[in-house]
């Protein structure tokens, strides 16, 4: 399903304040905290709307939102990374919610809690992948097979960890929560530790027959091939974000993410500066002087390039749409070639002879 706006999610127009998204956000959070709100669809509506507020009130994301959409934010940032510099406790405090922040909200969209305030084991762990490509590549897109290796669930088990014809049973000493508390009173002070259970190792389950594929683990080593888009027009340091092929977490943890970071080889013509590309080009000192059509190299194949005569040496032109696509954008840059005119060295005699009669006949330069 398409992602909605953040701006229609929040109820704002795209030149609101930061002090209009937060006082959206309050509003919204009131009305749809899982904490005031039983219906079916609060959770998910909350999710939306601290998801839409997470980006609009950091400036850095808003502007990467505005200028790219839901592209910029999916393939820039984790969903980690969009909530953990948000200041969502402060808020729900406010509105008399207490503790509410950043692992509150983390949880419901990764799953790390069995209700509201529920704790239970993360997801899988997001990896990374460098992918060098040609520039030529990025000017048309490309297609490329990748092999990752990963932790992926057991076959066997199907990521329980125990033996086929067993289950697991639920750890008695944290009750299925993998966490156990420590409580503490001095006077009127109550005080909290919550330690992940030392019997079950935060699992929540104990596994008395273990699978002989993983030993218990519910994870298996594996190495897969995956398929890559890569859209024209990318530039060194793009994250491609592929939901779901990192690292599983193991039976009913949702898999982390695999982010594909592009970089772009050096190219032995063309120089890049965002979708326009540069080159040099040499010419004859005669080729200056009288004009020329010469031929030169594009990202595709070559091009003709007339130039006038009494070219100087550094002029530029311009070959329009002869760059690179506009990356998630409409539109190409233009390729500019600038002209070295090269001196003549090691000249023959009747080359000479012609250069002086032409200095004889030429004007004084200097005053």
């Amino acid at each position: 399903m398409e992602k909605r706006d953040y701006y229609e999610i929040l109820g704002l127009s795209r030149d609101a304040t930061k002090e209009q998204v937060k006082d959206a956000y309050r509003k919204l959070a009131l009305q749809y905290h899982p904490d005031r709100n039983k219906s079916p669809d609060a959770e998910e509506k909350f999710k939306e709307i601290s998801e839409a507020y997470a980006v609009l009130s950091d400036d850095e994301k808003r502007q990467q939102y505005d200028q790219l959409g839901h592209a910029g934010i999916d393939q820039r940032y984790t969903y980690e990374d969009i909530f953990r510099t948000t200041d969502f406790e402060s808020i729900f405090r406010d509105l008399g919610f207490g503790f509410g922040g950043f692992g509150s909200i983390f949880d419901m969209f990764f799953g790390r809690g069995r209700g509201w305030g529920e704790e239970r084991p993360g997801r899988g762990s997001d990896l990374r992948y460098d992918l060098e490509i040609p520039l030529e590549e990025v000017a048309t897109g490309a297609t490329k097979e990748i092999t990752v290796p990963r932790r992926e669930k057991c076959d066997v088990c199907n990521g329980s960890g125990a033996r086929k014809g067993t289950t697991p049973k639920t750890c008695s000493r944290c009750q299925g929560r993998g966490q156990v508390q420590h409580v503490q009173e001095a006077g009127f002070a109550r005080f909290v530790r919550i330690e992940t259970c030392d019997r079950c190792q935060g699992r929540g389950v104990i596994i008395e027959s273990p699978c002989q594929k993983c030993r218990g683990t519910g994870i298996v080593e594996h190495t897969r091939k995956i398929t890559l888009k890569i859209p024209p027009g990318v530039e060194s340091g793009t994250a491609l974000r592929l939901a779901g092929e990192g690292d599983s977490g193991g039976s009913g943890i949702s898999t982390g993410d695999l982010f594909v970071y592009i970089m772009v080889k050096p190219h032995s013509i063309f120089e890049r500066d965002g979708s326009d590309i540069y080159c040099e080009i040499l010419i004859g000192f005669a080729e200056a002087s009288l004009g020329a059509e010469i031929e030169i190299p594009t990202l595709s194949s070559r091009a003709s390039l007339r130039i006038p005569g009494g070219t100087q040496t550094g002029t530029v032109f311009r070959l329009r749409g002869k760059g690179l696509p506009e990356y998630r954008g409409r539109g190409r840059g233009d390729q500019l070639v600038k002209i070295i005119v090269r001196t003549p060295t090691n000249l023959t005699e009747r080359q000479r002879m012609i250069l002086s009669e032409l200095k004889k006949e030429e004007r004084p330069v200097r005053k």
